[in-house]
C-alpha cells in the first residue's frame, strides 16, 4: 500500500479543498406571486404550487 514519505503542507491539502464550498438554496420565482421560493416547494407568501392554491389564505 502507498505511504507518503513526507508530510503535505496545509497549504497542499487547502488548495486540494477549494472546490468543496456549498453551494446557495435553489431559488425561483413564483408565478403567481413573483416572489422568490425554493424549487418545488409551496410559495410561502402566495400558498400555490403547480397552478392551484394548496394553504388557504384565512388559514395563515
Amino acid at each position: 500500500m502507498a505511504v507518503p514519505k513526507r508530510r503535505h503542507s496545509k497549504a497542499r491539502g487547502a488548495k486540494r479543498r477549494t472546490h468543496w464550498k456549498i453551494n446557495g438554496p435553489g431559488l425561483v420565482a413564483c408565478p403567481q406571486c413573483h416572489q422568490p421560493k425554493m424549487q418545488h416547494r409551496i410559495c410561502p407568501n402566495c400558498g400555490f404550487y403547480r397552478g392551484r392554491e394548496v394553504i388557504a389564505e384565512e388559514a395563515k
